[in-house]
């Protein structure tokens, strides 16, 4: 069942957003060489308990992993797609991409986000393939129209990542949000003639996540039973907003320029 929220309840998912938003962009201004992931963690962590927050990753149960996540941040770095977990052993070197994705409970709603870093200089494939995932989550964040259906938004992720040469990730999808980190729908970012295309309505809030590879879609699991890889080994990106649909358009409560329509 999808959950339409309230307009009081969007102004308190705002308020998560705007942590998860402050919290990303102090992590973007740690980036650089030498940096340990865990390093983002620990600052991560410290700035959701000032904020009287729970972090929705930490403790998060995964039936498919047997075990909760241990860490506020996923923090994937180069072909690593999602879920990668922080480590005082990874040490990002110039020419890295890491994606670091993150997610808070604040007076009981979530707000999730996630952003790809470039650690100094980048290969032009890694530029690209940023730009072209960050353009993906705009070009779906336009479709987030009230009246359309969810694989407009799906579709516009599809044909943009398509149309530069690269691939998406069918096996992790994006997916409602409220009072709980994953409520329905699904938002998938390719069009799956076998799942569910509801209309969008005011008060439905997607947390919208392109993940494009580089090379081919496919993905493995590693043995911790949490990262996904790109099975080719080619980098990966991943961008993502809390979207809410309102009458009149929508709105990021993600990003703090976004006003309410």
């Amino acid at each position: 069942m999808i959950i339409r929220k309230s307009m009081a309840e969007l102004e308190k998912m705002r308020r998560s957003g705007l942590l998860v938003a402050q919290i990303l962009q102090e992590l973007r201004g740690m980036v650089k060489e030498g940096v340990t992931t865990y390093d983002l963690e620990v600052t991560a962590e410290k700035m959701m308990q000032d904020a009287g927050a729970k972090s929705a990753f930490k403790g998060y149960y995964s039936a498919a992993a047997g075990a909760k996540f241990p860490y506020v941040l996923c923090t994937s770095v180069n072909s690593e797609i999602i879920h990668g977990m922080p480590s005082k052993k990874r040490v990002l070197k110039p020419g890295d991409i890491v994606s670091v994705d993150t997610g808070v409970q604040l007076d009981g709603y979530f707000g999730d986000s996630a952003t790809t870093i470039a650690v100094g200089s980048i290969t032009p494939e890694d530029e690209k393939l940023l730009e072209v995932t960050q353009q993906a989550l705009e070009l779906a964040i336009e479709n987030a129209q009230p009246g359309n259906r969810l694989f407009d938004i799906s579709g516009a992720v599809e044909k943009h990542v398509v149309k530069n040469g690269f691939s998406v990730v069918r096996e992790f999808v994006g997916h409602g949000i409220g009072t709980s980190m994953h409520e329905e729908p699904q938002v998938p970012n390719y069009v799956d003639r076998n799942s569910e295309n509801p209309r969008l309505k005011p008060g439905m809030v997607l947390a919208i996540e392109p993940m494009v590879n580089a090379g081919g879609p496919d993905c493995h699991v590693l043995s911790d039973k949490w990262t996904a890889v790109t099975k080719d080994g080619r980098n990966s990106a991943h961008f993502e907003h809390t979207v809410a649909i309102t009458e009149n358009g929508p709105w990021v409560l993600t990003r703090p320029s976004s006003s309410r329509p």
